[in-house]
């Protein structure tokens, strides 16, 4: 039949740090966000600090980062932090609403800034401006009957609870992030009924395969005790938030990376295999079956992996199973045992180009049925409802002379992606929305850039921050109109 179902959720994500803003107003603290500097592809977005001498510094960012000893992130005043203005949308979500409103968006995904509602996380009341902000916009998106998907944790820990407990490491963070997902349940009730709370825990352990830089038996370590950590944190949200509002749906979020093997070697098979259970199954499985699986045994052997556990984890992770499954897609790796040269992105274990692909200028190869093998891959699994939360093509966008913008690359890879979404719901795949990722410009995660754009809706900044700020429809936006009104018909 090849259809979307009815009332599927068409819509768009975004993040807290890459759109909101508004870093230092109305009693929002600092998070980890906050001293990483602008990058680009070739350039590596760096952490800024203060040692114990007062002598400033940089450090890359990346999983593992540390600082010299004694070291403290700050804010150095010669360097550009794209996250501190981001677009403003703390001060432009009623305009931007009404954009998403008008292209006919069922749900909105976007994330709580955690240190806008304890801005240190240590807090015993909560930031009451903080609250009041998220009410008016999860208001302002009821106003248009646009269901709001909330993600609790998005990766902007506060910076305190980062250099005073050595963040998610650290078992007292369980207790900390808890504070902040009851007290967004209860003052939300009523607003939100959609949750995600976590953002692609996976990341911690697929990224130190990507890049093999990083990947040793410490840094391991410091990443299965931080999902442990927060699996255990994820599912006493979800037996949490059914407490408090049994209309409440609590998901997964997962990045789903393909992974296919270099070869038809068995090396390569096996070795394939061995990262889909490591990079994407070892947390969901927790999620969507309440246990780990028979092969974490293998992972903890190798990695000499002894997690710091209570009894209670394993009793909370059986009564919170999540209720759907979520997860972004942009590309698919090639896993193999043997030496390559042609070398994508990372290490060549998990980083070989894939002959059959085209790869954009930031090395993300261009694989619309990878996107299907996922999703059945995935649904054959777990058979619960599945969202795409993340979907989309960050590219390089020209604003023409009478201010329209022709981003028709943008709606060809949409246009192949939903395609092979609607051969997998026709295989059986239970496919419930779709929210493309950064359906309105926002500061890449990666690089820190604005012109990396992904948006339906142009925001006029660029990579130093300058410009008014002005929003501008792209071609994009009325195809992607005509597509919701269609409910996928008119691709």
């Amino acid at each position: 039949m090849n259809k979307f179902p009815n009332n599927f959720f068409w819509g768009g994500a975004t993040s807290a740090t890459q759109i909101e803003g508004a870093y230092n107003i109305d009693g929002r603290g600092l998070a980890t966000c906050d001293c990483k500097t602008a990058g680009s592809f070739v350039k590596r977005r760096e952490v800024t600090f203060i040692d114990n001498d007062g002598q400033q510094g940089t450090v890359p960012s990346s999983l593992g980062m540390s600082l010299p000893k004694g070291a403290h992130q700050a804010i150095l005043d010669e360097y550009f932090y794209p996250s501190h203005e981001a677009i403003d949308f703390y001060h432009h979500f009623k305009e931007d609403i009404a954009m998403f409103a008008d292209m006919g968006f069922k749900m909105f995904r976007m994330s709580i800034s955690w240190s806008r509602i304890y801005p240190t996380g240590i807090e015993e009341e909560p930031n009451q401006k903080g609250i009041e902000f998220y009410k008016e916009v999860f208001r302002e998106l009821n106003k248009y009957n646009i269901e709001p998907l909330v993600t609790i944790f998005h990766g902007d820990l506060p910076l305190y609870l980062e250099e005073s407990y050595q963040g998610w490491e650290n078992r007292k963070l369980i207790d900390f992030y808890m504070k902040l997902a009851r007290t967004c349940l209860i003052e939300f009730k009523g607003l939100v009924q959609y949750w995600l709370p976590f953002n692609e825990m996976n990341d911690y352990l697929l990224m130190l395969d990507m890049f093999g830089n990083i990947s040793t038996k410490e840094s391991h370590k410091q990443s299965f005790q931080m999902i442990h950590n927060m699996l255990v944190a994820n599912a006493r949200t979800v037996k949490l938030a059914h407490q408090i509002d049994p209309e409440n749906k609590v998901g997964s979020m997962i990045c789903g990376i393909p992974n296919y093997p270099g070869s038809c070697d068995p090396n390569d098979i096996l070795e394939t295999r061995y990262r889909w259970e490591k990079g994407i199954y070892y947390t969901g499985d927790v999620q969507c079956f309440g246990e780990y699986s028979p092969f974490s045994k293998r992972l903890w052997d190798e990695y000499e992996i002894n997690l710091n556990t209570e009894e209670q984890d394993f009793i909370d992770f059986k009564d919170g199973v999540v209720d759907f499954y979520t997860f972004s897609y942009y590309m698919t790796n090639i896993v193999t045992t043997h030496e390559v040269d042609d070398i994508v992105q990372g290490n060549f274990s998990n980083g070989a180009r894939n002959p059959y692909l085209k790869y954009s200028e930031w090395g993300w190869s261009y694989d619309p049925k990878g996107l299907r093998y996922y999703l059945e891959v995935i649904y054959d699994r777990y058979h619960i409802p599945m969202m795409i939360t993340e979907n989309g093509l960050g590219a390089v966008d020209k604003v023409e002379p009478d201010g329209s913008i022709h981003d028709d690359y943008r709606i060809q890879y949409l246009q192949d992606h939903l395609h092979e979404c609607k051969v997998a719901i026709d295989h059986g795949v239970d496919l419930i929305g779709y929210t493309m990722w950064g359906c309105i410009d926002l500061v890449s995660a990666s690089t820190g850039q604005m012109s990396k754009r992904y948006g339906f809706i142009y925001v006029d900044r660029d990579d130093e921050g300058r410009g008014t700020g002005k929003r501008l429809k792209k071609d994009s936006y009325y195809w992607y109109k005509n597509v919701i009104q269609s409910n996928g018909e008119a691709l």
